[in-house]
């Protein structure tokens, strides 16, 4: 019974508002979003953040559900007086290499370039050859106005853990770009 309580209390220290993991569905994603919506009420954040946070937590779910397995994670907490916004799930090594060069493409553009690409991509409707960013991640960093951060941790030979965190500052209202 120990365990119960050591990581109830490691929740606390890291102040995890909400962690789900498991598999990722439709409506395991809207139950996700309206408790992460309910616990951001009760801690009385103005509507601005909670628009920013939302937003970013819809794409990362969407990700979740559209490439995830049974031993996915989703989690939101607060650092400071910043939202944290998490996760993972396992991808082959072909994924994460692409995975990663579109996040490594993304952080590497400026603002306005950021706007361009999110214009072009929603403009064909799909991804370009050249471009070759995912729209949710162009968006989770128009939106989060920060550099996405992410790992790969080996499975086996064959797969690989993909996390990504976002960092949500309350002081940054300059979302919109």
């Amino acid at each position: 019974m120990g365990y119960i309580y050591n990581l109830h209390k490691r929740l606390m220290d890291e102040n995890l508002i909400l962690v789900y993991e498991g598999e990722f569905t439709q409506e395991i994603t809207k139950t996700v979003l309206a408790m992460a919506e309910r616990n951001m009420n009760v801690l009385g954040e103005i509507s601005t953040i909670r628009k920013k946070v939302f937003n970013i937590m819809i794409e990362c779910l969407q990700n979740l559900v559209k490439h995830s397995s049974n031993s996915s994670i989703f989690m939101i907490g607060k650092h400071d007086d910043d939202y944290i916004i998490g996760s993972g799930n396992p991808v082959t090594k072909e994924e994460a290499a692409t995975i990663a060069e579109k996040i490594n493409y993304v952080n590497g553009l400026s603002r306005d370039e950021l706007r361009a690409l999110f214009r072009e991509i929603v403009k064909i409707g799909e991804l370009s050859d050249k471009g070759g960013a995912g729209l949710g991640f162009i968006d989770m960093v128009r939106k989060s106005g920060e550099k996405l951060l992410f790992d790969f941790q080996a499975i086996d030979n064959d797969m690989i853990f993909f996390s990504l965190l976002l960092r949500v500052r309350r002081g940054n209202f300059d979302y919109l770009v």
